[in-house]
C-alpha cells in the first residue's frame, strides 16, 4: 500500500475516529486500519497530534506559513 500524505485535518479526524472505535472495544490494529492507517501510523500520529483541536491546528499552519515568509537567511 503506498503511503498517503494526509492533511492536518484529515489526520485529527482520523484520530477521533480511531478513539471512537478503541472506546467500543476494538484493539488499536483493528481500529487503525478501519479508518485507513496502519498501527505504526496511528501512534505516530497519535504522538504528534494526539489532544489538537482542527482550529488549533489551522492556527499552527499559519504560524508555520508566517515564520516561513519571516525568515532570515
Amino acid at each position: 500500500m503506498p503511503f498517503k500524505w494526509f492533511q492536518t485535518e484529515d489526520i485529527i479526524q482520523k484520530l477521533r475516529e480511531t478513539d471512537v472505535l478503541l472506546s467500543q472495544g476494538q484493539n488499536v490494529a483493528d481500529s487503525s486500519r478501519q479508518v485507513g492507517v496502519t498501527g505504526q501510523v496511528y501512534c505516530h500520529l497519535q504522538k504528534d497530534y494526539g489532544g489538537v483541536r482542527t482550529n488549533q491546528a489551522k492556527r499552527l499552519k499559519e504560524l508555520d506559513r508566517e515564520n516561513a515568509d519571516n525568515a532570515i537567511y
